[in-house]
């Protein structure tokens, strides 16, 4: 949004004040001979800046005809370029403009316009720093060759001491020292404006879809997945034992009151045994040595 708000402002603000600067240089000649003194020159320059076809007409003090002089430089090239990026600038940020309001959908179906966008964007701020670094330097030089001790110097009566010259009028470079700044402020604008179209691309949606993450990161990632796995893991296992132990507890438990029961009939049976018939002597038996079974038992005694 800053670039559709303030570029096209700043782009016509720079080619403006470049484009239509128009200089002005009065100077005046004093010769030693009364006929040709007070004779003011005006010198006119301008854009495109091709000082090196700026002529003017000097007088010769000596007699009675003038020369015709010019200023030296050929500017042109680095105001021309300077002026077109600023133009081009200026139409494309009103296309742009007009995609945002009324085309949002066409410029975001398949990624294709931020992806242009962002492309023209970094040509545009790549131009504005050339063009703006060339012109700063072209105006320095302006500046150089129309200044007046220069020109003075190209005056062949100037150059006798008997002779006085003198400024009367100065050009005024406030209106190319704007343009200057302005081509540097656009520089900044487009550049900055790089990354608000960068997020509209779908590069920038990649790289925060999958973030990198540190090796810290890592670490208390795989600890929180660590004990999370454990702790899902444990339990069912604990409730698995404790209901085999409780199982086999009760399976125990019927089983020892299975033997307890078994061992209640067979009691009975011992002592309701049927008289026995001994043969030969009578023999006694410890209790202990009586051997308890489910059927009918014979012991027979040793003749």
């Amino acid at each position: 949004m800053c670039m559709v708000i303030f570029a096209p402002i700043f782009a016509i603000c720079a080619f403006a004040t470049c484009g239509g600067y128009s200089g002005h240089l009065q100077v005046k000649v004093d010769c030693a001979d009364r006929r040709h003194s007070n004779r003011s020159i005006n010198i006119d320059f301008g854009y495109p800046f091709r000082l090196h076809q700026v002529h003017f007409k000097a007088p010769l003090c000596d007699v009675k005809r003038g020369e015709i002089l010019f200023l030296d430089g050929d500017f042109s090239p680095a105001a021309q370029f300077f002026v077109t990026v600023g133009v081009f600038a200026f139409l494309y940020s009103l296309l742009a403009t007009i995609v945002y309001v009324f085309y949002q959908n066409k410029y975001l179906k398949h990624n294709r316009g931020p992806l242009v966008d962002f492309v023209v964007t970094v040509i545009f701020s790549f131009m504005w720093l050339v063009s703006s670094c060339c012109w700063a330097k072209a105006l320095s030089d302006i500046k150089t060759a129309t200044n007046p001790t220069q020109v003075l110097l190209l005056i062949s009566a100037c150059r006798s001491q008997e002779n006085k010259c003198a400024v009367t009028e100065e050009p005024l470079w406030s209106r190319l020292n704007t343009s200057a700044v302005f081509g540097f402020v656009n520089v900044v604008l487009w550049v900055g404006n790089i990354w608000f179209v960068f997020k509209e691309t779908g590069w920038y949606k990649t790289g925060q879809r999958y973030p990198t993450r540190s090796a810290s990161g890592k670490r208390s990632s795989e600890m929180r997945q660590r004990l999370y796995s454990e702790s899902s893991f444990e339990q069912p296992e604990e409730g698995f034992s404790l209901s085999r132990q409780n199982s086999f507890n009760q399976s125990k438990g019927d089983f020892g009151a299975q033997v307890q029961r078994q061992a209640s009939i067979n009691q009975p049976q011992v002592s309701f045994s049927l008289p026995q018939t001994y043969l030969g002597k009578p023999v006694i038996y410890d209790r202990e040595d009586k051997v308890v079974s489910k059927g009918p038992m014979i012991f027979v005694n040793e003749m």
